[in-house]
This record gives C-alpha cells, sequence and structure tokens, in this order.
C-alpha cells in the first residue's frame, strides 16, 4: 500500500525538526558560520532515503530557511541562497544511489560543499588572509568543519539499522 500524503509529510516534518534539534548540539562553530554537530545532517539523510530527491529537496530547504531564522549571518541577499536553502537542498543527493548510502552522502555533502565555497569566494573573500587566495581560503574553511560532520554522519549512518527503522515505520 503506499504512502499516504499525510504520512509522508509528517515524517518530512520530524525529520526538519530533528535535523533543528540535532543542529544545536555542536561540537565546535565556526566564526563566520558553519559547525561540526553530532550528526545535524542524519535526519535530512533519511528523509532522501526514504521519500526520495524531490521530498528532501523541499524539507532541505524549508530547513535552511528555519536555520537562517536561527542562526543568520547574512551580507548580501544571493549570498543567503547559498548558505541557506541551497545547500541544504542538495541534501536530497543523498537519494541518487540508494544502493550505495555512503556514495550518495558524499555527493550530497559534495554539493553542500560547493554551495559554501562559492558563497565564500563571491561574498566572504574579505575574512581570507593577507595573500591568500579566497577560493583557496573557502575551500579550507568549508572543508574544516564539512569534512567531521560527514564523517560523522556516515558513522551515525553506519551504526543505525536504518532497513529495520524504514521497515517499522512501514508497519
Amino acid at each position: 500500500m503506499p504512502r499516504s500524503r499525510t504520512r509522508r509529510l509528517v515524517f518530512a516534518a520530524l525529520m526538519i525538526a530533528c535535523t533543528l534539534v540535532l543542529e544545536q548540539l555542536r561540537i565546535f562553530h565556526m566564526p563566520q558560520g558553519g559547525s561540526v554537530t553530532l550528526g545535524g545532517m542524519v535526519p535530512l539523510l533519511l528523509l532522501a532515503y526514504r521519500e526520495g530527491p524531490a521530498v528532501d529537496m523541499l524539507g532541505g530547504g524549508i530547513y535552511g530557511l528555519l536555520n537562517l531564522l536561527q542562526d543568520p549571518f547574512v551580507v548580501h541577499p544571493v549570498q543567503v541562497l547559498f548558505d541557506y536553502p541551497l545547500p541544504y537542498m542538495c541534501m536530497g543527493l543523498a537519494a541518487a544511489l540508494p544502493r550505495h548510502r555512503v556514495l550518495s552522502t558524499a555527493l550530497a555533502f559534495a554539493a553542500r560543499f560547493l554551495c559554501h565555497v562559492f558563497s565564500g569566494v563571491v561574498f566572504f573573500a574579505s575574512y581570507a588572509p593577507a595573500g591568500m587566495n579566497p577560493l583557496r581560503y573557502s575551500l579550507v574553511f568549508n572543508a574544516t568543519y564539512l569534512l567531521p560532520d560527514f564523517l560523522i554522519c556516515c558513522l551515525i549512518l553506519k551504526l543505525l539499522p536504518v532497513k529495520r527503522i524504514f521497515a517499522a515505520l512501514r508497519s
């Protein structure tokens, strides 16, 4: 029996809410934004695995806008797009390769990374140390928090019994 729209909506809302809570459990927070969390993106990844990229992209965009309300760091309207809704919409790419969750999760984080790097090069180049290339600065800055966050999410997803959780949700 196909899942009803209501069940999908409730699951998406629950995953967005869990992401909001988990993103507050920060291991460390970067000075100009970005944090390493205790698996903050896991709920959005689970949403992608279960509901597919379209639902997760919508959920990620909603989470990004809620994150903007909670912890804004705004220098330009276009920067808002590349630091808030778009990177989290990219988490929907985790559904691209359903049989290869680590690879598809890496793809999602890589797309998110590119959004933040673009924002860093265009809007935060002035934060780069004197003589440092803004692209290099943005790559290093964003990798500093996104790589550990990716590894933590992969570890959690490896430990979670994802198939059993989804089977329990079906019944």
